[in-house]
């Protein structure tokens, strides 16, 4: 589906009708401002979204960044960066969409009682909006629609709203990811411009490559894999001076011979800033022409790729690298489990012949990676991820455990390897690069972690400097007590987020000084402009990281990072709504499961049969007044002192899925625990109190 172009505007500052030029003040650096006025020349103006109603508006001015972020209009959310002209002015420049605005609703129609009504599809959301106009009569009850919100008619009633697009229809099997796309404003299709560049594409040739085609490279990927621009290969190192030493080569996909810079695709893909997974279907950074042909690895087919040649000792330690750009063609294409069930003594008919001299050279040389990689001590946190499995109807059939084996840590040790390699080999020949950076835990965070540990008697000593080895002991400590699942949990949110940057901070984490994203480039910006940066320091080709982009990567970075939160929370939505369609029709059945989350309104309970997450409203915990001990991670019983505690095992019922919001309620069956004689009573009487 073709997107439209991004506007241009005006660079002349303008006062809207009715609007006030704004004046810097207070105004933050960056800030979220909503889009409220147009003027007859087309500009666009904005107003911070926590000021007046009738305060000051900004023009929205073209950003360097524009064009990533996608076309803004009337009612947008935006992220915005605050700028003081020469003449005293301040313009806003667009950063990103932050998708479904305050001024428009993604919602369910309900008809009845002569009124057409949108409810939102976002739990979070208490707007209820009466459609008016025309189209309101041709709405079905069922209708997914997107709405513009004006005001209420009376004080205390609904707001009105305004039809802006049918989206699709909520009783449509694949209506959890449509939801999801549009609710976070994931820029979806391609246009025309980018879709035929995509298919001018030809196939690579040996022309300026290095050729590959005789090392069996091959690609080890989850059995849904999409799409395949990773393929190792590992053989022992003849040098005598590496005795028991390893060659390990990582290819991947030379996305950057397909999508220059500049071109309609690098428009589109630096848009988008990643491929966006659901569990049935995928919004991808590139046309399918490219994301599931040229750059794909495919088995047996030549392929365009940058190669890494990575030397390592008996221990793991790598001792050198080069680049190449080349023409390799995969020897085969095999899942997790098929790589690992050869290794483990069942190999099938395609793993047999490669077992001997594939296979086992490259667990051989993992082996040697896993050595050193135990002695860096990157952060070895234990979460279960669970697949959505879905039939040929878009209908969810099962919810299973993905098994995490030595064939993913393996693929896994390779690509960070790779990405050391590329972001080492920037540095050196002085090339700017984007930065995966990982900074270590704020101190408010391990106080929080450090309270919640003392109620498990477990001491975190706040003075001694947060490293990946602390936080692996512990893991170790707890690995075999009932509390190793929530610990792993709470350390995890100890941890900060990474986010892309020019500048470098190390990678906590992995407990590495410098990393890049190099591995990826069919489903991330980032690996392209890494890709584009080698290319460029190396010699590789003339279509490597121009000076524009490098004059532009701290708005590339701030743009890819937004974005990938923003496919993150999409994808998370997604899967609420999905495994809230398997729940449905479940209502009063029994689950074992564990409280995770502990507020002042109730607990947030993961169930051990599925993951599905929901809440025990505190309403409903029983006759007397419970209260948040924040500091406890508890609910703790005015009069009893009994309490409901972070990690506690429980049995619930489910009371309600509700499949459009991805909400699951569920009623306790558990007794809470008898008082923390170690809890100071007085404590607790200041504590917010909640609901009976």
């Amino acid at each position: 589906m073709a997107r439209p172009r991004v506007p241009t505007f005006s660079r002349t500052p303008r006062t809207p009708r009715g609007g006030r030029r704004g004046n810097p003040g207070a105004l933050p650096p960056v800030g979220v401002a909503d889009v409220v006025e147009r003027d007859a020349d087309g500009d666009l103006f904005v107003r911070p979204s926590k000021g007046k109603e009738d305060g000051p508006t900004y023009r929205l001015a073209p950003d360097r960044g524009e064009a990533a972020a996608g076309a803004p209009g009337m009612g947008d959310r935006l992220l915005v960066r605050f700028e003081r002209l020469e003449g005293g002015e301040t313009e806003a420049r667009l950063i990103k969409r932050l998708g479904q605005s305050a001024h428009r609703l993604l919602g369910v129609v309900r008809k009845g009682r002569g009124e057409t009504r949108i409810e939102p599809v976002d739990r979070k959301s208490r707007d209820r909006l009466v459609l008016t106009g025309p189209d309101a009569a041709a709405l079905r009850d069922g209708d997914l629609v997107l709405a513009e919100v004006g005001a209420a008619r009376e004080r205390y009633g609904p707001k009105q709203g305004r039809l802006l697009e049918v989206v699709g229809r909520e009783d449509e099997p694949r209506a959890a990811s449509l939801i999801a796309i549009h609710s976070h404003g994931l820029p979806t299709g391609f246009t025309a411009a980018a879709e035929a560049e995509a298919e001018a594409a030809e196939p690579p040739t040996l022309a300026g490559r290095t050729d590959l085609r005789h090392l069996p490279l091959i690609t080890i990927d989850p059995s849904d894999a999409r799409d395949h621009d990773d393929a190792v290969y590992a053989h022992p190192d003849d040098d005598p001076k590496n005795r028991a030493g390893w060659v390990v080569w990582v290819a991947i996909a030379d996305v950057a011979a397909y999508v220059r810079p500049g071109s309609a695709l690098d428009r589109e893909a630096r848009d988008k800033a990643n491929s966006v997974y659901f569990p049935d279907r995928v919004e991808p950074m590139l046309p399918e022409r490219l994301s599931n042909g040229l750059c794909s690895l495919r088995e047996g087919e030549s392929r365009a790729c940058i190669a890494v040649r990575m030397v390592f000792d008996a221990q793991g330690r790598k001792l050198s690298h080069r680049f190449v750009r080349g023409l390799m063609r995969s020897a085969a294409k095999l899942a997790y489990e098929q790589a690992q069930a050869a290794i483990d003594g069942a190999p099938d008919d395609v793993t047999g012949p490669l077992l001997e001299p594939v296979l086992a050279p490259l667990w051989a040389a993992y082996g040697a990676l896993r050595t050193a990689r135990d002695k860096r001590s990157p952060l070895e946190i234990e979460s279960t991820e669970r697949r959505i499995v879905i039939d040929e109807g878009g209908q969810v059939v099962s919810i299973i455990p993905r098994r995490y084996l030595d064939a993913n840590r393996l693929i896994e040790e390779m690509m960070i390897q790779a990405n050391r390699a590329a972001a080492e080999t920037l540095e050196q020949r002085r090339t700017p690069l984007i930065y995966r950076v990982h900074e270590a835990p704020s101190q408010e965070k391990l106080k929080n972690l450090t309270d919640f540990l003392s109620t498990l008697d477990v001491r975190w000593s706040m003075g001694e400097a947060p490293r990946t080895e602390r936080f692996n002991r512990l893991l170790e400590q707890m690995r075999d007590t009932p509390h190793a699942e929530i610990v792993n949990e709470v350390v995890l949110r100890t941890q900060m987020q990474a986010i892309y940057s020019p500048d470098n901070v190390g990678h906590f984490g992995l407990n590495l000084d410098r990393y890049a994203h190099f591995t990826s480039p069919i489903r991330r910006y980032a690996d392209l402009i890494v890709h584009r940066g080698l290319i460029r320091a190396l010699g590789l080709g003339d279509d490597g990281l121009t000076d524009a982009e490098m004059a532009t990567l701290t708005e590339i970075a701030e743009h890819i990072t937004l974005a990938e939160r923003r496919a993150m929370a999409a994808e998370r939505d997604a899967t609420d709504r999905y495994v809230a369609a398997f729940m449905e029709g479940r209502e009063g059945a029994e689950f074992t499961g564990r409280i995770t989350g502990v507020t002042r309104f109730g607990l947030f309970i993961r169930l051990a049969e599925t993951g599905a997450d929901g809440l025990v409203p505190v309403s409903t915990l029983g006759g007397e007044y419970f209260v948040h001990d924040d500091r406890a991670h508890a609910l703790v019983g005015e009069r009893s002192g009994r309490r409901w505690r972070l990690g506690a095992e429980v049995q619930v019922r489910l009371r309600e899925a509700t499949p459009i919001t991805g909400g699951l309620l569920f009623e306790m069956l558990s007794e809470p625990e008898p008082p923390d004689p170690k809890a100071p009573r007085a404590r607790l009487g200041v504590r917010r109190r909640g609901r009976r």
